[in-house]
């Protein structure tokens, strides 16, 4: 495995030790790939995703940066949560610092009315 990823899985599970999301207050994960974003809200209690949101869908706004599109999709996934009753979560980064497109997301999603 390369360095960068084995350094990113030491601080996720430094982070996960710490963060754990319930039915009241599920866990926003972030994973970031060269291209897209991607965003759950976890359940961990039961091991259930409740929503999620991507930059991979059609739906989503194909212009702009991959900053723009993670504003867009933060705020997709704000609205998912709050469709399904759900106002608080806790901010899980995913081992990533918060900062760019991890930022702007989480930024989107407090914009669309998630609490953190």
């Amino acid at each position: 495995m390369d360095a960068k990823v084995i350094r990113r899985q030491k601080l996720k599970w430094r982070i996960r030790k710490k963060v754990s999301g319930t039915t009241a207050k599920p866990r926003l994960s972030v994973f970031r790939s060269n291209k897209e974003i991607y965003a759950q809200l976890i359940d961990d209690s039961t091991g259930v995703t409740l929503a999620s949101a991507n930059s991979r869908n059609k739906s989503m706004a194909t212009t702009g940066n991959k900053v723009e599109k993670s504003k867009a999709v933060g705020l997709a996934i704000a609205a998912a949560a709050l469709a399904k009753g759900i106002q608080d979560c806790v901010f899980d980064r995913g081992g990533y610092l918060y900062h760019g497109r991890v930022k702007s997301l989480a930024d989107g999603a407090r914009e669309g009315g998630l609490k953190f």
